[in-house]
């Protein structure tokens, strides 16, 4: 569903007339912004299938630190893959990464097998250690769930559930106006809804919802 069109499924349901831009009205450009802190608070919520992405690092001898280039600061890291070696890398504090590279007299220099976040590029991607550092070129293999970016154009396609998405704009729009007496009915619908969809994407992936201390 695009932008418009979701935009277009609230109006009706608030009894207002379609609109054929997103700047049409004032109430249009209102709605339009609500989808956006709306998608933003969905996407917040679970790490969907539809925001899944993999980003790739290549590393070069004696370089730890690589620009995750489209990740943002927001994405979720899902889990990190040495892909050369075929082995997974964990994540370490900051505190570790400076007990083990700064406050040693030689760094270790392997293939990588540890991670850890570290600073923002100047393109606003978010930075990864590696550990040991990296004596060779590696492929890293990282999973991520990232957010798309605020939706702009009228014909832009929404990644995330825009059943979902509608009922809670239009929670978001009757709060709005002011019209108390119906808002909680339709919040409770949109947080129910919510919290089904993410059970079904739990189930699908029922291992992400158990705590492991590795």
């Amino acid at each position: 569903m695009t932008y418009l069109e979701v935009v277009n499924k609230v109006l009706v349901r608030l009894r207002e007339n379609e609109v054929s831009s997103l700047t049409e009205t004032s109430y249009s450009k209102l709605i339009a912004e609500l989808v956006n802190v709306v998608k933003r608070e969905i996407e917040n919520s679970w790490n969907w299938h539809c925001l899944r992405e993999t980003l790739t690092a290549t590393t070069s001898d004696g370089n730890f630190n690589y620009v995750l280039y489209g990740a943002g600061t927001t994405s979720r890291i899902l889990n990190v893959y040495n892909d050369t070696d075929d082995i997974a890398m964990y994540p370490r504090s900051g505190e570790w990464f400076d007990q083990n590279m700064r406050m040693v007299d030689t760094v270790q220099k392997d293939s990588p097998m540890y991670y850890n976040i570290n600073g923002v590029s100047s393109a606003g991607d978010m930075q990864m250690d590696f550990y040991p550092v990296p004596d060779g070129v590696y492929t890293i293999r990282i999973n991520i769930a990232k957010q798309q970016d605020y939706l702009t154009t009228a014909s832009e396609r929404v990644l995330i559930d825009p059943h979902l998405l509608i009922e809670g704009v239009l929670a978001r729009a009757i709060s709005e106006r002011g019209e108390d007496g119906g808002m909680p009915d339709q919040e409770l619908r949109y947080r129910n809804m919510l919290a089904d969809l993410i059970s079904i994407e739990a189930g699908h992936r029922p291992f992400e919802t158990i705590w492991s201390a590795t």
